[in-house]
């Protein structure tokens, strides 16, 4: 029976070479989900008041990355296209949020996972989408990869 995951068999052997950097996209966003919920979880809980669009956005991204997560994982033509879908929502949350935050900084008075582009997190919200469309996008053209 074939592997239909996104890690695919490649990432079964040590050598595949697509492999480590799929277990690391995977990685990431699964402690993304973790720290922009547990994040989003005590701001609403202490904190909601005081910037309620800030504290829901980024609970909003940590739901777009356990579902990336879980697509990723799940591999196969449904599991790529829930990734893909996942994967674009944040990519236009974190350009939306991230210009947004920047024009109009009052908006947001205090920090979300995408606002400026991700710099509270070194800008990988804002890399993590590019690495996963274009992995998503190599990994449809490999025939070893999910249909």
């Amino acid at each position: 029976m074939r592997d239909r995951s996104v890690l695919g068999p490649a990432a079964e052997s040590t050598g595949g070479s697509s492999g480590g950097p799929t277990r690391v996209l995977v990685v990431l966003y699964a402690v993304f989900a973790l720290a922009a919920g547990a994040r989003a979880g005590v701001q609403l809980a202490t904190r909601f008041h005081e910037a309620p669009v800030a504290y829901l956005l980024s609970a909003l991204a940590a739901v777009v990355y356990v579902v990336a997560t879980v697509g990723l994982v799940r591999g196969g033509r449904t599991g790529r296209r829930t990734a893909l879908a996942a994967i674009t929502v944040e990519l236009v949350g974190v350009l939306v949020v991230g210009t947004l935050s920047l024009v109009d900084p009052a908006a947001f008075p205090d920090e979300t996972v995408w606002s400026g582009f991700g710099r509270g997190y070194g800008y990988v919200p804002l890399l993590l989408p590019v690495l996963g469309l274009l992995l998503l996008r190599r990994r449809a053209g490999d025939p070893a990869g999910p249909a």
